[in-house]
């Protein structure tokens, strides 16, 4: 009897040993660029929310220049790699649906974030805020330091970004019948790249001598443009305006070259990319009308693109700036 119990015990081990852990599921959450602090809080929300839901593995990827051609290549690695899921913050929104195609064809899951694909290229997208909301806000934040209007001017990162190319066509249309003192000079295109950023605010400063302020809804030319501002002594002449990370940004809020700027929580972005993501592996269907839980963060509803909105903007300034730079 002894025996028998023995062989028993022993069988049990061995099947214990031989049948392999349970498999993680790999998401990969590509940037449009590393080294950014906006795309760094979302990898820690990413993160976040890779804990919480226990047998998830996030590979944080992206290229170092913002170019599409250079995240088909991540893209093209990641399905050697055969991940579970792609979540990807686009530089182009058109370039690349071929690539994803792929990785949707070899049964990976694809969602776009922040900086948007094109439909046949993903399955669901999350929108950091309502377009309409965050093209309305840019302009409100130039305009409310503005009482008698003026020129302002846009400086934007890739001339192909489909988030800030839907965000300026929104500030166009509300200000005719919001905004209508303020007088939209010109828009140009910093590539989320410091110098060209950098470049691009002192040309403006240069073309337009009766500009009051420059909107940039990017968090690497807001920060150029600032910087443009406090080194050309033109504060409290030119305000900088925009999407900035209250981190990267509270030296030119406590120096007057900004009042104020606005910005969801990328951390928050992050967190609820992955959540969407691990649905769609998990078998949840994405199709409009569907909602999908985004953890602590809330749930959203898919429109009739299969897209959503994750969260209104929130404004930093004088009074909070402190607060939330010691976050992110």
């Amino acid at each position: 009897m002894k025996l028998w119990k023995l062989l028993a015990a022993t069988a049990t081990a061995a099947v214990l040993m031989a049948t392999p852990a349970l498999a993680q599921t790999r998401i990969a959450l590509v940037v449009k660029s590393l080294g950014n602090g906006f795309f760094d809080a979302a990898a820690k929300g990413a993160q976040e929310a890779a804990t919480e839901l226990g047998d998830v593995e996030v590979i944080y990827t992206g290229p170092t220049a913002a170019t599409a051609e250079a995240q088909i290549e991540v893209v093209n690695a990641l399905i050697a790699q055969q991940v579970d899921a792609i979540a990807i913050s686009a530089n182009d929104p058109d370039a690349l649906v071929p690539a994803l195609q792929r990785a949707m064809e070899r049964g990976i899951k694809v969602i776009s974030w922040d900086s948007g694909v094109a439909q046949e290229g993903r399955q669901l997208h999350l929108n950091p805020s309502d377009v309409n909301l965050i093209g309305e806000t840019i302009i409100k934040l130039a305009a409310d330091y503005l009482p008698d209007g003026g020129d302002v001017a846009i400086l934007s990162a890739a001339s192909t970004a489909t988030n800030q190319n839907a965000w300026i066509a929104a500030a166009k249309a509300a200000i005719p019948e919001k905004f209508p003192n303020i007088n939209l000079v010109a828009t140009v295109y910093g590539d989320d790249d410091s110098v060209k950023s950098t470049e691009e605010a002192r040309g403006l400063i240069a073309a337009y001598p009766d500009l009051k302020a420059i909107i940039a809804p990017t968090t690497v030319g807001v920060v150029a443009a600032a910087q443009v501002v406090t080194d050309q002594n033109l504060i409290g002449k030119i305000n900088v305006t925009g999407l900035a990370l209250p981190s990267e940004f509270k030296q030119f809020i406590d120096n007057g070259a900004s009042q104020a700027v606005a910005l969801w929580n990328p951390i928050d972005l992050g967190y609820s990319a992955v959540y969407l993501a691990k649905a769609l592996v998990d078998g949840e269907e994405a199709k409009p009308g569907a909602t999908f839980s985004i953890g602590h963060v809330g749930e959203v509803t898919l429109d009739d693109t299969n897209s959503a909105a994750m969260a209104a903007p929130f404004q930093f300034d004088k009074s909070n700036i402190e607060e939330f730079s010691k976050i992110y």
